[in-house]
């Protein structure tokens, strides 16, 4: 992300008008290796592959503001390799990770990880490192220290459906797993902005959060949040979750998180009322459906469709619905651009 990016964002934040209107994507590795034309094990890989992929969307897309910009990741692997669970690698598909519990009484068990030290997280930072001069020539920073949120990284250690009957039938010992990854998760967080100075925001991908009711997002999710988005003190705190986000929209500003990327099934409209104003919204063109598999006619339809659902365009930010999918075309993207500009 560039400096002027980021000040961008934070007038958006604030919320002042910016001209031209702010439109921005979350961009990994879905979509990258894909649209690029690589394995999708040498992006993960090479160090080259994953910088070069990076920039050439930033070139081809230079009006777009990229969330969260020279993303190191490994999928959705990253934080539950740290417990240790088995990877399972594949050259045209995204990792999966095995999970390591399969009972409650093992949850008493488990042992926060090392961020210095364990999983891939050593490696996520180490490529941050040696290519951060050739982020910083690009005329871009390391703006975002980014993790999976609890819940999501919960569903990976001891599988979705399991972790939500341990919800309702074992709220004890889920307290206990989710106390156990929250630790991590600002240890981890932490770690990041102690390496990355130029670190300002915060970013947290959970949509597992939006398959709860509000009496178990209050109990489960929302005091966990709030202690992650206190790490330190981010000028941005992002959050994603683009499955159900009305329950969480909710809690939102009481949480901290004043960016928040949605599912494409809530109107802009619908959102605002729920996040109240002080939320900036970026979405929520459908990823897969209209951006994907549309035509550029759809999509640019799409874009009006959800310019005309929103009075006020203050703290907005046009998107997707979640992240650019796998098999988005460049000419989809430019269709999206070129329409956000004509309105």
């Amino acid at each position: 992300m560039t400096q002027e990016q980021w000040q961008n964002l934070l007038d958006i934040i604030d919320g002042r008008v910016v001209d031209p209107r702010c439109l921005g994507f979350i961009i990994d590795s879905p979509w990258l290796p894909g649209w690029i034309g690589c394995d999708t094990m040498d992006y993960y890989g090479s160090n080259e592959t994953w910088f070069n992929t990076n920039l050439k969307a930033i070139e081809t897309f230079p009006e777009a503001t990229f969330f969260p910009g020279f993303w190191s990741e490994y999928g959705q692997i990253t934080e539950p390799s740290a417990f240790g669970c088995k990877l399972i690698w594949e050259p045209d598909s995204l990792p999966h990770a095995r999970k390591i519990i399969y009972s409650n009484e093992e949850i008493g068990i488990l042992t926060k990880p090392n961020v210095e030290t364990d999983g891939l997280l050593p490696l996520m930072i180490n490529r941050l490192k040696v290519m951060e001069p050739k982020i910083n020539d690009a005329g871009h920073q390391i703006k975002f220290a980014i993790t999976r949120g609890p819940f999501n990284i919960a569903t990976f250690l001891m599988g979705t459906t399991e972790f939500f009957l341990a919800m309702m039938t074992y709220p004890d010992d889920t307290h206990k797993l989710l106390r156990t990854i929250t630790d991590f998760t600002i240890d981890w967080l932490r770690y990041q902005k102690k390496h990355f100075p130029s670190i300002e925001g915060m970013m947290i991908l959970d949509d597992l959060i939006g398959f709860v009711g509000d009496r178990e997002c209050i109990e489960f999710a929302v005091p966990y949040l709030n202690e992650i988005y206190a790490s330190f003190d981010a000028k941005v705190n992002f959050f994603h979750n683009d499955a159900d986000g009305l329950i969480i929209g909710a809690h939102l500003e009481d949480i901290g998180v004043n960016l928040f990327n949605f599912s494409f099934k809530h109107s802009m409209s619908e959102m605002r009322k729920t996040c109240g104003d002080k939320v900036v919204l970026l979405g929520n063109i459908p990823p897969r459906d209209v951006m994907a598999v549309g035509t550029p006619e759809e999509v640019k339809k799409a874009v009006k469709e959800a310019f005309v659902s929103i009075d006020d365009k203050k703290r907005v930010i046009w998107s997707c619905g979640g992240g650019v999918s796998q098999g988005v075309p460049t000419e989809n993207m430019k269709a999206f651009i070129e329409q956000v500009y004509e309105l």
